[in-house]
């Protein structure tokens, strides 16, 4: 019975991957869709967004499962639990990425980036994908130092959406308010994209090693 219960368990493990890689399929074509005002990868972004969460349904359904199948012991418990947690920052990440492909669907055919900008959104979406890449590879094997290192990751988005930020503030900004408005708006979604992938490392360090982030610092920083 506990062989089967921890099959379960490996099950409930790849689910979660399955979605991170969704996620990180997600935030690249959203960004194309928003550098470049392209509708279809903006519609195939919530599309993705979609398998998500239906994903994060089934993942939070087997966990309850899991729970209720027999009493789990201090790691199972943790496991099962992190695991709905994660299913959580994971669908979070995917809303983010569509509200991304949101606002370049509704500005179609027109650029929500003004052109000037764009490379520098490009760079915001790039930071994003190394940081889903790296938070999908951490679910896979359960590193916790490189989960500890997404922070370093967190870290150059916060310096990107600073940049943004003085961009729209300059003034100098001559592309209008509503440009304004969608490019914080844009920042904000990325920032939020980056803090739920640095969740996911945490968790996954506590999900590993049974230790917070307070009591851990990764052997190579």
């Amino acid at each position: 019975m506990r062989s089967d219960y921890h099959a379960h368990l490996r099950q409930l493990a790849e689910l979660l991957h399955a979605m991170s890689e969704r996620d990180r399929v997600a935030i690249a074509a959203a960004t194309h869709a928003v550098v470049n005002a392209d509708i279809d990868q903006a519609e195939a972004t919530l599309d993705l967004v979609g398998q998500v969460e239906t994903m994060q349904r089934e993942t939070e359904q087997e966990a309850l499962r899991l729970l209720a199948l027999q009493a789990p012991v201090a790691g199972e418990l943790r496991q099962v639990v992190t695991a709905i947690q994660l299913s959580g920052n994971l669908h979070r990440m995917a809303v983010l990425a569509g509200h991304i492909a949101t606002s370049a669907r509704r500005r179609h055919p027109d650029h929500v980036v003004p052109e000037p900008v764009r490379p520098l959104i490009e760079r915001i979406g790039f930071t994003a994908l190394a940081i889903a890449t790296s938070a999908a590879a951490v679910l896979d094997t359960g590193d916790p130092d490189a989960a500890a290192g997404l922070d370093a990751h967190d870290d150059t988005m916060d310096q990107l959406h600073e940049q943004l930020l003085a961009v729209v503030l300059d003034r100098d900004w001559s592309y209008g308010i509503t440009a304004a408005v969608d490019l914080t708006l844009l920042g904000r979604y990325y920032e939020r994209f980056a803090d739920n992938a640095v969740e996911v490392g945490r968790r996954t360090i506590f999900l590993t090693t049974g230790e917070t982030t307070h009591h851990r610092t990764p052997t190579d920083m």
